[in-house]
């Protein structure tokens, strides 16, 4: 049988699709940055618990008070790492930020390798970033709690892997819940652009 579908009829399923869609989209943007007490404390409102560097223990409840920054990486971390570390000092020095005003928080997704320790000593290249470190169910639990996703790579010859992972920052506001995230990257000016929006909310 012959399609009978007008012309007009077919853009007017095109268009209403697209708005289908469109609106669904937006649905979720709203889903992931709404305001308010029923926002859930960090991206998914899971809870974890992790050992900082600056000594005690790091929970989802430690988010709330100051503006942060969140990072997920690991220190044999070749490029992405230490790129979004540095980028990250440099946004909050061009804003002229104390650590009082933005927090760095950079979490491993490498707990067989990175000890708190190690971890440590690595961001002692980025001061005034806090570290955070757990058991591999605590930072399942972590990643988990960000929607994050790594992967360990098969290792080599000498035992030496690489990790897979998200490289998004994500911003953390004072309250302890989601406002965004910076892509791994993105131009400075608009990174600078939403730190600046992130502390003054």
């Amino acid at each position: 049988m012959a399609d009978t579908t007008s012309p007009a009829l077919a853009r007017f399923r095109i268009i209403l699709w697209t708005l289908v869609v469109v609106a669904a989209v937006a649905a979720t943007v709203v889903f992931f940055t709404r305001q308010g007490p029923n926002a859930p404390l960090g991206v998914t409102g899971k809870p974890f618990a992790l050992e900082s560097t600056q000594g005690g223990t790091f929970t989802e409840a430690s988010l709330k008070g100051t503006p942060s920054l969140v990072f997920f990486g690991y220190t044999h971390c070749p490029d992405v790492c230490p790129t979004t570390l540095a980028e990250s000092a440099a946004w909050k020095e061009q804003l002229g930020l104390s650590p009082e005003q933005l927090r760095i928080i950079f979490v491993t997704v490498d707990p067989a390798r990175d000890t708190r320790n190690v971890l440590a000593d690595y961001l002692s290249s980025f001061p005034g970033t806090i570290g955070l470190v757990g058991t591999d169910q605590q930072t399942a639990d972590a990643k988990a709690s960000f929607g994050v996703m790594s992967e360990a790579t098969a290792p080599d010859a000498d035992g030496y892997y690489l990790v897979n992972h998200t490289a998004s920052v994500f911003l953390i506001n004072r309250d302890g819940r989601f406002e965004g995230t910076i892509a791994y990257g993105e131009s400075k000016d608009t990174a600078v652009a939403k730190i600046r929006k992130l502390i003054a909310s």
